[in-house]
């Protein structure tokens, strides 16, 4: 009997041994569902330089114009809206403030132009962040921002991707927070005007920085990008954006005489040529936009 007995302890110790080990829960922001690292993102085929452009409401969200919007097309640089609306995310929740410290990776660093120049080792603001990706397109800046938030730029862009279905942008994928080239990384016109509207209308006080006119960090300036800030009536925003493959492309928000329209122009042959379609459009379709009533609705 006793000899049962302490097989039977034996058996119940092992069994208890071999559960595996309680996993630590990862930290609040970085942790990601089930599959969240899945199968390889496949490579869709995208025509080069296409153009595309769709103008939509920026009240109802009503299309206005819309040319080949739903195709697929490369966003370049426009990717950082989408990184700006994540940044934006942690600054109105209040788990980062505009002073907040932001680590430069060397990974970061090594990010070609256009960029800051930021040094490994050294930080940055989370205002200083949010300014250069908006006025400078700053590369280097976009992967400070993923890998504070997520925690590796891979990470990030996964939680990017998430948050665009969330949004209602069904064809786009992001492998990376700042737009460099990746044949895997997509979008369309369609999908860019949702992101344009839903930064505007979610965070209306940190939309603000994409107006701003320039930059100025450890004594050099730049201008921004969008010169149409500077060109056309009612612009506020938001961002340009260009590689080979992509062409020049555009979101710009525009609230003139009680109405709002988000245009979007990408493929464009030139940034002269977009910018002369974008203001084109905006004259269009303004006029055909709602106007906001007497009590502000």
């Amino acid at each position: 009997m006793r000899r049962w007995l302490l097989a039977a302890a034996a058996a119940l110790v092992a069994g208890c041994s071999s559960a595996p080990p309680v996993e630590q829960a990862a930290p609040i922001g970085l942790q990601e569902p089930i599959g969240a690292a899945a199968a390889p993102i496949e490579t869709p085929a995208v025509t080069p330089r296409a153009y595309a452009a769709v103008v939509i409401d920026g009240r109802s969200g009503r299309v206005l114009h819309e040319a080949n919007g739903s195709s697929l097309r490369y966003p370049a640089s426009l990717t950082k809206m989408m990184t700006l609306y994540l940044l934006f995310e942690e600054l109105d929740a209040g788990r980062l403030s505009r002073g907040s410290s932001l680590a430069v990776s060397e990974e970061a660093a090594s990010r070609p132009s256009a960029r800051l120049g930021l040094k490994a080792g050294s930080r940055i603001t989370a205002d200083t962040a949010a300014r250069a990706l908006a006025v400078r397109s700053a590369n280097d800046v976009a992967v400070v921002v993923a890998e504070e938030l997520a925690g590796s730029e891979e990470a990030f862009a996964r939680r990017m991707t998430q948050k665009a279905r969330a949004l209602g942008m069904s064809r786009t994928t992001f492998v990376n927070a700042s737009g460099l080239p990746d044949p895997r990384q997509v979008t369309t016109a369609r999908d860019m005007a949702v992101l344009g509207r839903a930064l505007s209308d979610d965070f209306p006080s940190w939309y603000t920085y994409f107006a701003t006119r320039s930059l100025t960090h450890n004594g050099r300036t730049w201008t921004n990008t969008n010169r149409l800030l500077a060109q056309l009536d009612g612009v506020d925003g938001i961002k340009t954006g260009y590689i080979r493959a992509s062409g020049y492309n555009l979101v710009a928000s525009v609230r003139r005489g009680g109405k709002h329209v988000i245009a979007v122009v990408i493929g464009g042959r030139s940034g002269a040529a977009r910018n002369a379609r974008m203001t084109e459009l905006v004259e269009t379709y303004l006029p055909k936009a709602s106007r906001r009533g007497r009590f502000g609705f």
